[in-house]
């Protein structure tokens, strides 16, 4: 024993080391005594000592010595290796040791260092000569267990293992890297890992357009022995993951943290602040916290960049189920799928085998043929998309497109010959000139809303000059009610018009108390014309312009109500071709007492 306190000595030398050795020390309760102490044997673990002892996270934080039982973080920069120490106190041991990559592959070595023995065969207590010290160390040897390199998640693992100090030596020779490491003593009764059934692929049951659905054999550490366990899929489009602390640092790329700082930087108490430490009060003042804060915010963002976004990765936990459909997918897309086991007592977690699978094509969709001059009705599914084609008969040299969206907002795309000529979203009317050319054809694309079924009219003409189908349009297309001039039997609105001379025809419709605003805009379609109403809704046709925009509104009182009643009113304005556009219609209510 008394060898074994003297060769961590040795090993730790210096201020840091002495403190890494108290480390050593302290995470497995040796209480040694310098004089009178020899052949003692060590004590096994306090488990009391040992669950305090991870619950403080401040304990293992960036230390060198491996807690037995616990998993714990590291991060290694680009080649330069860090070195852990792990003791077994007595022969016959078994050990478990694994490291997880989680960014980079890892090159990492097991070796035991050989203590010397007391070949005296007995001690006088007396601490020998620094010089004879250092050839004992220089003259040990010590014995290489294990070997790897790459991204694979790799254990050592002995059923009995000599007493000693184990180093594990971790190297990233690609870049700097975060990963996990795992040692114990007790592997049988700690199961620190969820066990993987003896079928670990995970399986694609349905494949859709939009939807995968996926399904894996539960892992018998939930089923069978009754572990907290649930289940995390990962789904992205450019590789499986081995570990999930692999994934999760792929998904990490867009918190916009901090990159980390070079070896050699010196930090302020400051600089503290922008990894999550904030000093209290007790040792800044407020004045000069803000002040200071104010310079290393100028400082740093001259000197660090923000990690670029990573998008099309999510990670969804789904309880203990082992069936799940992934939706909101693209069609025709490869996507990667990976199944996570987590231990929700210990949050450690062991990878199914990932899969792959290309969701199915959109269906071909039969392409309208639009006519010179003709208005065209179009109806397409929530975030579906319909095809149009116009090829006009003779030469031009321009094209006119009318779309009309009645409801939401839709997408509009237009390829000449196959070359991207026009992309919008349009809202309302919308009138497009596209330069001509002979024999050329037209495809147009248009994409419908994500809220729900979209309807629209398009025309596409090549005559020049003549009246256009639909009537022109103001930006704002509500209609205004004046609340100081209504009455219990009248109200007073407003709306806005254009430079063109149109008709406007203005319809009431009483509706329920309950009717609301949501319900609306439900029924608000601007391309339901005036031959749908009732001739009673009726009020009144006017028509309506003014040269001066300034001054192109125009007020209307409608009577003939009932006190304390709802009443809905819409506005059409009526183009010369007979098309009519409807204003967003207005909930209206009379006084209930005058």
């Amino acid at each position: 024993m008394r060898y074994l306190y003297r060769e961590l000595i040795i090993l730790f030398r210096g201020a840091d080391g002495l403190q890494t050795m108290r480390q050593v020390f302290r995470c497995y309760g040796l209480v040694l005594l310098f004089l009178g102490v020899m052949g003692q044997k060590l004590p096994t673990r306090d488990e009391g000592l040992f669950q305090m002892q991870i619950r403080d996270k401040s304990t293992f934080h960036d230390s060198s010595v491996m807690p037995d039982g616990a998993e714990i973080s590291g991060y290694l920069f680009r080649d330069a290796p860090k070195r852990y120490y792990f003791v077994v106190e007595e022969d016959n041991t078994p050990l478990l040791v694994t490291v997880t990559p989680c960014d980079a592959p890892l090159e990492w070595r097991l070796t035991l260092q050989e203590l010397p023995e007391d070949r005296s065969g007995e001690g006088s207590g007396e601490p020998e000569p620094l010089e004879q010290q250092k050839l004992q160390v220089t003259t040990s040897e010590s014995t290489e267990l294990f070997t790897y390199k790459g991204n694979d998640v790799e254990s050592f693992i002995s059923t009995s293992s000599s007493s000693g100090l184990y180093q594990l030596e971790i190297l990233s020779t690609e870049k700097d890297s975060n990963f996990k490491m795992y040692g114990t003593t007790t592997p049988e009764s700690d199961q620190p890992y969820p066990e993987l059934p003896y079928d670990p692929r995970v399986d694609v049951t349905a494949l859709g357009r939009t939807t995968i659905t996926l399904a894996w054999k539960p892992t018998p550490t939930g089923s069978i022995m009754g572990q907290p366990i649930q289940y995390c899929v990962v789904i992205n489009k450019e590789h499986n993951f081995k570990s999930l602390c692999a994934a999760e640092a792929k998904m990490n790329l867009d918190d916009g943290f901090m990159t980390a700082p070079k070896p050699g930087r010196d930090f302020s108490p400051f600089d503290f602040a922008h990894f999550g430490f904030v000093p209290s009060e007790n040792d800044f003042s407020k004045d000069r916290s803000l002040t200071t804060n104010r310079a290393l915010n100028s400082k740093l963002s001259r000197t660090y960049i923000p990690k670029p976004k990573v998008s099309d990765i999510q990670k969804i936990c789904i309880g203990n189920k082992n069936i799940f459909t992934v939706s909101d997918l693209k069609p025709d897309t490869q996507y990667y799928f990976d199944v996570f086991a987590v231990n929700t007592g210990t949050n450690m977690s062991t990878a199914y085998v990932g899969t792959f699978a290309r969701t199915k094509e959109e269906a071909k969709q039969k392409t309208l043929e639009l006519k010179d001059g003709k208005v065209t009705d179009v109806f397409i599914k929530r975030k579906g998309s319909k095809f149009l084609r116009f090829a006009p008969v003779s030469s031009h040299q321009r094209v006119t497109l009318f779309v009309h969206a009645c409801l939401d907002a839709v997408q509009v795309q237009v390829r000449r010959d196959g070359k991207l000529v026009l992309s919008q979203n349009v809202e309302g009317v919308r009138q497009f000139q596209l330069r001509g050319k002979p024999k050329a054809k037209y495809l147009i694309r248009l994409r419908g809303s994500r809220k729900g079924a979209s309807t629209l009219k398009v025309l596409a003409s090549t005559r020049a000059g003549g009246k256009q189908p639909f009537p022109a349009l103001p930006e704002d297309t509500r209609i205004k009610a004046f609340d100081k001039l209504r009455t219990c039997s009248s109200v007073t609105v407003a709306w806005l018009g254009t430079q063109e001379r149109n008709k406007y025809c203005v319809y009431r419709r009483e509706v329920d108390e309950s009717y609301g605003e949501e319900q609306r805009r439900r029924e608000q379609n601007q391309c339901a014309g005036t031959e749908n109403r009732r001739k009673s809704e009726k009020v009144l046709c006017k028509y309506f312009h003014s040269a001066n925009l300034q001054k192109a509104v125009t007020t209307e009182t409608i009577t003939g109500l009932e006190a304390g009643k709802s009443y809905l009113l819409d506005v059409y304005v009526v183009g010369h071709s007979g098309h009519s556009v409807k204003y967003q219609s207005k909930l209206v209510k009379t006084r209930k007492y005058c």
